[in-house]
C-alpha cells in the first residue's frame, strides 16, 4: 500500500508560481494506492477509484492502444489514460511487458475539501511506476508543484518553485497551534481558474520578495498575535495584488480574529484563531465544518 498525505498552503498562494517562498503543511488524511499485476498479456488496467471507501470510478483501459474499454465516468477514465500514457513512455518498470494491472485508490477526505486529490494521486502513481512525480504532474496537470512536494515528503516544507525547485523539510509546531482552527467554505475552488486570473495581474520582483519575507517571519513568530498580524498582512498584500476582496471582508467582516485563505481564493479551507463561541459563530455564518489544528494537520 502506498500513501500520500494531502496538503494546505499556509503562505504564498499564487505567488509561489513565480518563485515566492511558501510554507505548506501535510494533512492527516490523504490517498491510498495499491496495484496488483495480472500476467494475462491483455495490456489492460482495471482501475477502481474509491472516495472515503465508496467507489466513484470503475474503468477498464487498454493501455497499449490507449483506449477506454469501459467506464462509469468516461471523462475521469480519459484522464487516467493520460496518466498511463506518461507512465508507458517514461517508466522502465510498469506497462512494459503486456501484463494487466488491478489498481485501487482510496481518497480519505471529501473531494470538495481541496486537500490534494490530484497531487496525492500523482505522487502515489509516480512512486509505483518509479517516475518523477513533479514531471508527471507538470505533464498532466501543471501548477507550482508544492502540493506534490508535500505528498512526497510527508512533512511541513518550505518550497520554492523558481528559478530552481527547492524543497526543505522543516518542523512547524508553533506553541500557539492549539489556538488555530480551519474552517471549510463548503465548496471546491477551481485552482486553475484562480491561476488564470492571477496570471493576468502585473507582478514585480518586490511583490514576490515580500511574500517570501512574510513566510520567513511566520517561521519565527513566537506568539499568536505576531502570527495573526502576519496573516492579516499577507491577506491584504495579496488582495491588492490579485484584485479580490479578502475572505474576511467578503464573508466574516465582524470576526474578532484574522481569517486567511489557504490556496485558491474563494473556496476550500480558511485559517483563523479560536475565540469564545467560534464554532457557533462560523456555524451561524453557514460554515459548520471547523477543525482544530491537530484534527487536520499531520
Amino acid at each position: 500500500m502506498i500513501f500520500s498525505p494531502g496538503k494546505l498552503l499556509l503562505t504564498s498562494e499564487y505567488v509561489v508560481m513565480d518563485g515566492a517562498l511558501a510554507l505548506a503543511l501535510p494533512t492527516r488524511w490523504g490517498q491510498e494506492f495499491s496495484a496488483r499485476p495480472v500476467p494475462d498479456g491483455k495490456s489492460q488496467v482495471l482501475w477502481q477509484a474509491n472516495h472515503e471507501g465508496k467507489q466513484w470510478l470503475k474503468a477498464t483501459i487498454d493501455y497499449k492502444n490507449e483506449i477506454v474499454l469501459s467506464a462509469n465516468n468516461p471523462e475521469a477514465a480519459r484522464f487516467v489514460v493520460r496518466l498511463l500514457h506518461y507512465i508507458k513512455q517514461h517508466s522502465a518498470l510498469r506497462l512494459q511487458q503486456g501484463d494487466s494491472y488491478e489498481i485501487v485508490t482510496n481518497l480519505q477526505f471529501p473531494a470538495n475539501y481541496g486537500l490534494g486529490s490530484s497531487s496525492t494521486l500523482m505522487c502515489n502513481l509516480a512512486q509505483w511506476a518509479a517516475v518523477d512525480a513533479f514531471e508527471l504532474n507538470e505533464n498532466c496537470l501543471g501548477g507550482s508543484g508544492y502540493d506534490v512536494a508535500v505528498a512526497r515528503h510527508k512533512t511541513p516544507i518550505l518550497y520554492r518553485a523558481k528559478p530552481d525547485r527547492t524543497v526543505s523539510e522543516i518542523k512547524f509546531a508553533p506553541a500557539y497551534k492549539d489556538q488555530l482552527i480551519f474552517i471549510h467554505l463548503n465548496q471546491k475552488q477551481d485552482s486553475r481558474a484562480g491561476i488564470s486570473l492571477y496570471r493576468l495581474r502585473k507582478k514585480s520582483s518586490h511583490d514576490i520578495d515580500a511574500f517570501s519575507e512574510i513566510t520567513k517571519e511566520v517561521l519565527k513568530a513566537s506568539d499568536l498575535q505576531v502570527f495573526s498580524d502576519l496573516m492579516t498582512a499577507h491577506e491584504q498584500r495579496l488582495s491588492a495584488l490579485i484584485g479580490l476582496q479578502t475572505v474576511k471582508e467578503k464573508l466574516f467582516p465582524d470576526c474578532p480574529t484574522f481569517v486567511k485563505s489557504l490556496g485558491a481564493w474563494g473556496g476550500d479551507f480558511v485559517l483563523s484563531a479560536s475565540f469564545p463561541g467560534c464554532r457557533e459563530y462560523f456555524n451561524q455564518k453557514g460554515f459548520p465544518t471547523v477543525f482544530s489544528y491537530t484534527e487536520l494537520i499531520s
